[in-house]
């Protein structure tokens, strides 16, 4: 097997096995938010408004890293479930503000006690080396990095 060829195969051999966790901890993190009668989504948007109060919709898009319309949409139908409340502000009257009212910040404490993917991973990386999760976060990172730096 010549070189080329052995760095593709290990170049797919990396992406299925993040896409395998990725859907993994995504089956995990789905369950949480089905017990709250959430959408993934939802859920998530939620938890980043408990996390930083007076967020903006456009602060959201950033963090999440999902479409405005996707945003709006599921803050729409937060708010119609009472669990989170739009301020316009003052000093710029385009510009709205999202708080978890206190119905949401409840529902947003239950999904973090009952996290299961971070449980989940907890227990995955109780089997592992200590020195080896340090090796396995300073190495995702630096991948991180190196792929957000490829130009297409």
């Amino acid at each position: 097997m010549d070189n080329n060829t052995l760095k593709v195969k290990q170049a797919g051999e990396v992406v299925q096995s993040f896409m395998s966790i990725s859907r993994t901890l995504t089956r995990f993190t789905s369950q949480n938010a089905d017990s709250l009668r959430l959408t993934l989504q939802q859920m998530g948007i939620l938890n980043t408004v408990s996390a930083f109060p007076e967020i903006t919709l456009k602060e959201i898009t950033d963090k999440l890293n999902l479409p405005k319309s996707t945003v709006s949409v599921n803050v729409d139908s937060l708010v119609n479930l009472e669990l989170i409340d739009r301020k316009i502000t003052e000093e710029n009257r385009r510009e709205i503000h999202l708080t978890s009212t206190p119905k949401g910040k409840e529902l947003s404490q239950k999904s973090s006690e009952n996290a299961l993917s971070y449980r989940a991973m907890a227990l995955a990386l109780k089997k592992i080396s200590q020195e080896d999760v340090q090796v396995l976060i300073r190495v995702h990172k630096e991948l991180l990095n190196n792929l957000r730096d490829c130009k297409f």
